[in-house]
């Protein structure tokens, strides 16, 4: 057969934008949030000020700071059920550990950051050497840490919250880098939304352009032909639990620095809006598949929706509903973009 006749290696034949645009995961996020904004533009008169745009990206960059890292997990094929308490358990122990040893809250800060580290460690271990779901492993470590947060809690401080350390040394620089904000005019912006960019930044430089990214798609997609392959899947499982610990931390330390006290009870639930953030942007309950720059547009319709539906004056009971409903509908448009993607190979 000559050169002439040869056919041609299809993996080096052009791909048209319109092939590529609708291979991305994030494109039905996209889409949606598109549909959410012009929906509650129209809905709520004051949703389209500057203030209520500032309060929205608030609210998207406290989920968004955990479901990037909780996205990664998911396209690493596994769930973190305990990553919601995990934030309180990471301002509990923050915020006893400086007030009952009269210490720099710095030091409290660090100690957290070790203790939650070791948490998403325990995670990872224990799914490697059990070999039992992620979602039963977690589950148990979500059980667990809701009654420590409790238990130690009220041993500790007498009640279910924590004492201030707003007066402690330290405090000032702490919340300077933890829950400081800014104010434009009527426009105030919080660190938060900066942590916020900035790890779905970091994340989606990890996913594309280092070899742990491949090893996260390839552990999600098949661990057994990954692992055959020469895919450290032992060390990129455990390396998502402590990146989801990691951000856990951060979270936590918002909250601590943004109040002086934690209550024990919070961040039950909210491991789902993580979960759920990081489906609508694009990711595959199977593995394998999805984005951190969509799971930050999933955050973000979980803000405007949240906003929205007070600006607009409704009822706010029926937010579950809107959540359920937009739960269902990412999830049937991500099966028709990935099969439509699939189709146009």
């Amino acid at each position: 057969m000559s050169a002439a006749t040869a056919p041609a290696d299809e993996r080096l034949a052009p791909v048209s934008p319109l092939r590529r645009l609708l291979g991305r995961p994030e494109l039905g996020a996209v889409v949606g949030a598109a549909a959410v904004f012009v929906f509650f533009s129209f809905a709520a008169d004051s949703f389209l000020r500057a203030a209520s745009l500032s309060t929205i990206l608030y609210s998207a960059s406290t989920i968004g700071i955990m479901a990037v890292p909780v996205a990664l997990l998911m396209i690493g094929g596994e769930f973190d059920l305990s990553a919601g308490v995990m934030v309180t358990t990471s301002a509990l122990v923050s915020s006893m550990f400086s007030y009952q040893m009269t210490a720099d809250v710095w030091v409290g800060v660090a100690v957290s950051l070790l203790v939650t580290l070791a948490i998403g460690l325990f995670n990872g271990v224990m799914l490697i050497r059990t070999k039992l779901p992620s979602f039963i492993i977690t589950l148990g470590t979500f059980l667990m840490l809701t009654g420590l947060n409790l238990g130690f809690t009220k041993l500790i401080s007498g009640s279910v919250s924590t004492k201030s350390i707003a007066d402690m040394e330290g405090f000032s620089s702490a919340r300077a880098l933890f829950a400081s904000q800014w104010n434009i005019g009527s426009v105030t912006l919080k660190v938060t939304i900066l942590w916020w960019l900035g790890l779905v930044l970091l994340a989606t430089w990890i996913l594309l352009r280092t070899r742990a990214g491949n090893w996260i798609f390839a552990v999600g997609g098949d661990a057994d032909a990954a692992r055959a392959v020469g895919v450290p899947v032992v060390r990129t499982r455990i390396g998502l639990y402590m990146g989801v610990a990691l951000c856990a931390w951060i979270s936590g330390q918002h909250i601590l620095f943004s109040f002086d006290v934690v209550q024990s009870g919070e961040g039950v639930g909210n491991e789902f809006l993580y979960i759920i953030a990081a489906v609508i942007g694009g990711c595959l309950m199977t593995g394998g598949y999805g984005s951190a720059v969509g799971a930050a547009v999933g955050a973000f319709i979980f803000g405007m929706t949240i906003n929205g539906i007070v600006y607009a004056q409704w009822n706010p009971d029926w937010f579950k509903f809107f959540l359920g409903a937009m739960l269902l509908l990412a999830t049937l448009l991500n099966a028709w973009v990935r099969k439509r993607a699939e189709a146009s190979k």
